[in-house]
């Protein structure tokens, strides 16, 4: 049972840092662009909504799947802050 259990917990390390490695190697510029984009449109359009903790229970796609999903495979959180900024119609958000 103990060398099962190492075998695991080595696989999942193992996996892990094989998966990890690959999304830093493609870390944008900026990692930031999605809080400075949102604290901008927070601070603009005088806030975001309900945080995330009101809907416990209820299943939640997650940031960095919704960039994925929009923005293709590669895609970072901060693109989808860059993204956003871009699409919405105010001046004072964008990503330095």
């Amino acid at each position: 049972m103990g060398r099962r259990r190492v075998a695991v917990i080595a696989l999942v390390v193992g996996l892990s840092i094989g998966l990890a490695l690959p999304a830093w190697a493609d870390a944008p510029d900026n990692p930031n662009c999605w809080g400075v984009v949102s604290s901008q449109f927070a601070k603009a359009a005088g806030g975001l909504g309900e945080h995330s903790s009101s809907f416990a229970g209820e299943p939640r796609l997650g940031l960095g799947n919704v960039a994925r999903a929009v923005l293709g495979a590669e895609a970072h959180v901060s693109d989808l802050g860059t993204a956003l900024a871009d699409l919405d119609v105010l001046v004072d958000t964008s990503c330095p």
